[in-house]
């Protein structure tokens, strides 16, 4: 389950409502998202047949593979990813299920984070200095060519500061010390007193200075921003023997250019075409978090550790490979939709996979039957056999998996369409889904999350649960959707909303929007899907960080104007929160 180009801050939120412990309990209580719990009086679960023995067999070596060190976690992008797809790939030609348009693949491209481009030069006092050695631009620095005189004394509107990042020898040797945030926080004050440019500099010779942060979670701001190293610092800058202030003038030129960076992953898609007029969308992600590069670890000091993602997705797409098996093995029995199966990658960084198929494939509600998401299904608890069926609130059609559970589960339902895996971006298709989800627990994102520790034989009734689900729909007319109330995207708390689904894959400036709730501030403005937000009343929008700033700003009942950008045109609309 996910968690954003995970040093980015829309990614970080996002991954606020994976599920975690507080998930179920605490935010959907605290949005009055209707759980309905059905209790029973239930044994523990057992595989038990040859068909069960058989199935769990084929489960443990799919996701003991899967899951296993040679892969690395998964990481989207990575070798260990393609490893995986490798695998899938294969498994699907040995269970003789056809590519989807004739081939298995589907690698898409997002941004990730930023680097430092060709054509970065830094000079102070006529001398070009080493990049990342001597100096660097903050990856927040605007990219433009800006020249002049530090005096650093003067502060004057309309010219380049010099600013000490410590302020003594404890902060510079505070290990805690997080100074890309000071500088940030700093640039954004010196803007509004007419700074054009700025230069950090340490000093004091810190034990811990900053480096270039490509995962950088703040946005752009409109001057440049470098930072000076102590041995550059002391090199180039005279200074009259007070080490916080530099009383010479002394030349500077910045001609700084920060670029996006382009990552790729792969999705691995089947089909099972049956000829008929609508289509039953199966899918289940495989990317998992790698070593904890993306900042997505629930572990203390994991980074470079492998997680492995045994639960987290290695058995949905175990299960998910089951269902491509039966339903090939039945499909003169189970034949009045086509089947698809996707196994996303990218879900981990915020459902980039899932979005980019359901927009570059064209996937609509008009031949698009259901769509079922399994994420997380291997840990069924023996005890409490939770098992969380999610977007029953999506179709009439599914009330009849709601009230009656069979004896091996109790049933939380979710009935919302949106949540934190891939079925929300079939839901905002205008698609029903379902999602099956046995449960968090204290292995989530963590190394820990092994093979060895998969329940099994819970996993087998989970499957065949699925596999009843299917048999019901498949006799079926194709459902008819609903939407339901959106839940929140994370734990942050704000006094009004706008209403709005963000594209957490948008990276281009502004917050573009995913889907729009009825009743809600953005829907009664006239925002659509589709519109880029640009500007909350006076507050700039480059991203979420400043979409969440602007919203910080108002209480319930407050009037403003929302500035859009809707096919290359700006509009200003009217917005009132609600009261």
């Amino acid at each position: 389950m996910p968690q954003y180009p995970y040093k980015n801050l829309s990614l970080r939120i996002f991954a606020l409502c994976k599920f975690t412990p507080q998930f179920f309990c605490m935010s959907f209580h605290r949005l009055g998202l209707l759980l309905l719990c059905v209790s029973f009086s239930i044994p523990a679960v057992h595989a038990k047949g040859k068909a069960d023995r058989k199935m769990t067999e084929r489960l443990k070596a799919d996701i003991y593979y899967l899951a296993s060190d040679s892969l690395e976690g998964r990481r989207t992008g990575s070798q260990g990813e393609r490893l995986a797809g490798d695998y899938i790939e294969k498994r699907y030609r040995d269970l003789d299920v056809d590519p989807y348009k004739a081939v298995y693949r589907h690698p898409f491209t997002f941004i990730y984070g930023k680097e430092i481009a060709e054509g970065t030069q830094i000079k102070i006092g006529g001398h070009v200095l080493a990049i990342k050695e001597e100096v660097f631009p903050l990856p927040f620095s605007a990219s433009k060519h800006l020249g002049g005189d530090l005096l650093p004394d003067v502060m004057e509107q309309g010219s380049i500061w010099m600013i000490s990042l410590y302020a003594d020898k404890d902060e510079a040797n505070n290990a805690h010390f997080d100074a890309e945030k000071s500088m940030f926080d700093r640039t954004k004050e010196a803007q509004k007193h007419g700074a054009t440019g700025i230069v950090f500099y340490d000093a004091f010779g810190s034990k811990w200075p900053p480096s270039f942060n490509g995962l950088s979670e703040n946005e752009f701001v409109d001057i440049p921003v470098v930072f000076l190293t102590h041995n550059a610092y002391k090199k180039y800058v005279p200074d009259d023997g007070d080490s916080t202030k530099t009383r010479t003038n002394v030349a500077v030129d910045l001609n700084i250019a920060i670029r996006k960076t382009d990552r790729k992953g792969t999705n691995i898609a089947a089909f099972i075409d049956n000829k008929a007029p609508y289509t039953v969308i199966l899918g289940a992600h495989y990317d998992h978090l790698g070593r904890g590069e993306d900042g997505n670890s629930m572990a203390a000091n994991s980074l470079g550790q492998i997680h492995n993602g045994a639960d987290d997705n290695a058995s949905g797409t175990a299960a998910l490979l089951e269902l491509a098996g039966w339903l090939k093995k039945n499909q003169k029995k189970l034949h009045n939709y086509n089947y698809m199966f996707i196994n996303f990658s990218g879900e981990e960084l915020g459902l980039l996979g899932s979005k980019n198929f359901v927009k570059n494939e064209n996937i609509d509600s008009q031949h698009s039957s259901y769509m079922l998401n399994m994420d997380m299904v291997g840990r069924l608890n023996d005890s409490t056999h939770a098992l969380t069926v999610g977007g029953i609130g999506t179709s009439p059609a599914w009330a009849q998996f709601a009230g009656n559970p069979p004896r091996q589960f109790r049933f939380v339902i979710d009935s919302s369409g949106v949540g934190p895996s891939d079925h929300t971006s079939f839901y905002h298709e205008g698609i029903p889904v379902l999602f099956l989800f046995t449960g968090t627990h204290r292995d989530y994102h963590k190394p820990s999350d092994d093979a060895d520790k998969i329940n099994y034989a819970g996993e087998v009734e989970v499957i065949k649960y699925a596999e009843d689900i299917i048999k019901k729909m498949d006799k079926s007319p194709k459902p008819v959707f609903t939407a339901t109330k959106q839940t929140s995207v994370g734990k942050v708390n704000f006094k009004v909303t706008l209403g709005i689904m963000p594209d957490y894959s948008f990276q281009d400036g502004g917050v573009r929007v995913d889907g729009v709730s009825e009743n809600k501030p953005a829907k009664n403005a006239g925002i659509k899907e589709g519109d880029i937000i640009i500007q909350l009343g006076d507050i700039k929008v480059q991203g979420m960080q400043s979409y969440m700033e602007g919203l910080s700003k108002f209480k319930a009942g407050d009037k403003t104007n929302v500035t859009i950008m809707r096919a290359g045109q700006k509009m200003v609309l009217p917005l009132q929160f609600l009261k």
